[in-house]
């Protein structure tokens, strides 16, 4: 069964909270657009192929003196449910199969955690969520849809080792560089799919890892993924990734791959694991 299958069987509604955020035409700030107010504008934002923002907070980079939680200046997204396409894309990467089971690292509204209980049934997933109030919400969610998937409030990087071992990894939030603890948690021959922030491909591709019988992984990127980054992968300003690509002929995703050793050192390569490459930040 196919994500694209998943889809047209789960909806989305019932995991969208009635109070969303959408860009103003004006300013293209972030503003709170009200279920109750404008259902029919609701709905259509819901059912759109596109990130839904559920929740906003200031932008630790905006001076205080420019917030507006009124008008949405300064503000920026922190939880959202994911362009449907994409989570297709990645369930589809995964190539999951009846009976395995999956950690997903980012509940946000708990519709990926849904569609993937819809596959392999709830008691095969696992979710991990940072945020406390954003978990419980999927929680009871996930609950009255049907789908009662297993929802933990922790750090996203740890897993979550008491369901250990999993045949898949499915983060919904992307990284800078692959924590190990996925890793120590997949089973030999498993996989993990990670979107990747923009730290060598200005687009931030998905990657797709194998876990070997060593400790290690290793795998390559494919098309760009963008998601919200996970707390800690946020690239700052500056570090010249588009200076740096162009600068390697913009080689497209696929080209790129990743070795993680044993020893948690990982390897950024292009086309062969031997032609390792530094998007070190390139000087001004």
């Amino acid at each position: 069964m196919t994500g694209t299958e998943a889809l047209a069987s789960v909806p989305r509604e019932p995991f969208i909270p009635s109070r969303i955020y959408v860009p103003s035409e004006d300013t293209g700030w972030l503003v709170p657009l009200h279920r109750e107010d404008d259902p029919e504008r609701w709905r259509q934002q819901v059912y759109a192929n596109r990130p839904v923002v559920t929740a906003v907070a200031p932008d630790p980079r905006a001076p205080t003196r420019i917030l507006d939680p009124t008008t949405g200046r300064g503000y920026v997204s922190t939880s959202s449910s994911s362009d449907p396409r994409i989570m297709s894309r990645m369930i589809d990467a995964a190539d999951l199969v009846p009976g395995m089971r999956v950690l997903e690292i980012g509940t946000g509204t708990g519709y990926n955690a849904a569609l993937l209980a819809y596959l392999l049934g709830a008691e095969n997933v696992v979710s991990v969520e940072v945020d406390v109030s954003v978990a419980e919400y999927a929680r009871s969610s996930l609950a009255a849809a049907g789908y009662p998937v297993r929802v933990v409030a922790g750090d996203g990087t740890e897993g979550y080792p008491p369901g250990a071992p999993y045949d898949r990894v499915i983060a919904t939030a992307s990284v800078a560089a692959l924590p190990y603890a996925w890793i120590e948690q997949t089973r030999p021959g498993g996989c993990i799919v990670a979107p990747w922030a923009a730290t060598f491909h200005p687009d931030g591709p998905l990657g797709l890892f194998t876990v070997g019988g060593d400790g290690g992984a290793e795998g390559r990127f494919s098309d760009p993924a963008p998601f919200m980054p996970m707390r800690g992968s946020r690239i700052p300003p500056g570090t010249h990734v588009q200076e740096w690509w162009e600068s390697m002929d913009e080689p497209e995703p696929a080209r790129f791959g990743l070795t993680v050793t044993p020893e948690g050192h990982q390897r950024l390569w292009l086309d062969e694991p031997r032609r390792m490459v530094d998007p070190t930040p390139m000087p001004e």
